[in-house]
């Protein structure tokens, strides 16, 4: 039987749009500012914002106050809803195309040439080592991960430490926080800022490629007791797992690329 439905999709109709498909694009590899997305695509700002609220209107792009200026805003796509919204899309062109969308995975296998990842935060006590933990425990460590930040705290945050172990079943109760200048000559294949002061300070690391930015709030930036403030780590545990998970399969396409003769 035939659909009478002659109206496509909402993302088909959403991301067709050849600007809002730069987009979606440009923010699948690292989230931006207004400003930069403007710089990347060569469009107003103002024609840039206009799609911008359509895509969040949309609920594929999030946005959220930068942590460094509150003037600024961070945008960030949502890869898990537009994993389910093309599955989505699919069905409605044929039932046979209903599938449901695969965790991204990397096997051991496509991760053997072992690229390295830096992930760097201000503190280097709960993002970032958090993010080193989870992208080492997700490739058996077939990743070099690191973690540093530029204005090291004296000890890794108990919360970090606690909602590793108890939702992930990784201990890093031993680590301890490191300056960025420690690993400032060494080289990695992605350098990961994951707060946005951060992004501001950080040193240049030679020929690295584009660095990616995921804009992640400090879950420790209020004054609440470390109780009061679990619920935070465990959403911002939750969110980098979530963007580890979809930064594998990177991993291996670059990696299988550079391997090619």
């Amino acid at each position: 039987m035939v659909s009478t439905d002659s109206t496509a999709p909402a993302f088909v109709r959403m991301a067709a749009h050849p600007l809002r498909w730069r987009l979606l694009t440009e923010l699948a590899a690292s989230d931006y500012r207004v400003r930069e997305l403007v710089d990347l695509l060569g469009h107003p700002q103002n024609l840039i914002s206009y799609h911008l609220r359509l895509l969040r209107g949309a609920g594929l792009v999030t946005a959220h106050r930068s942590s460094f200026d509150a003037r600024d805003s961070y945008y960030h796509l949502d890869l898990e809803r537009c994993a389910h919204a093309l599955t989505a899309a699919g069905a409605a062109l044929h039932p046979a195309l209903r599938l449901d969308p695969a965790p991204p995975s990397a096997t051991t296998a496509e991760l053997s040439a072992r690229p390295r990842v830096l992930f760097a935060c201000t503190g280097n006590s709960a993002r970032s080592p958090i993010a080193e933990a989870l992208l080492r425990h997700r490739t058996s460590g077939q990743v070099e991960a690191a973690s540093a930040g530029s204005h090291p705290k004296p000890h890794v945050h108990p919360n970090a430490v606690r909602v590793l172990r108890e939702h992930y079943g990784i201990d890093i109760a031993g680590q301890r926080p490191r300056h960025l200048d420690t690993v400032a000559h060494h080289h990695f294949d992605h350098l990961i800022s994951l707060c946005d002061k951060v992004r501001e300070v950080r040193p240049e690391f030679g020929d690295q490629p584009r660095p990616i930015h995921w804009s992640i709030p400090d879950p420790a930036a209020t004054n609440d007791n470390d109780q009061a403030s679990y619920p935070a780590f465990r959403h911002m545990a939750a969110d980098i797992d979530t963007r580890i998970r979809y930064l594998l399969p990177v991993l291996s396409h670059v990696t299988n690329t550079e391997v090619q003769p």
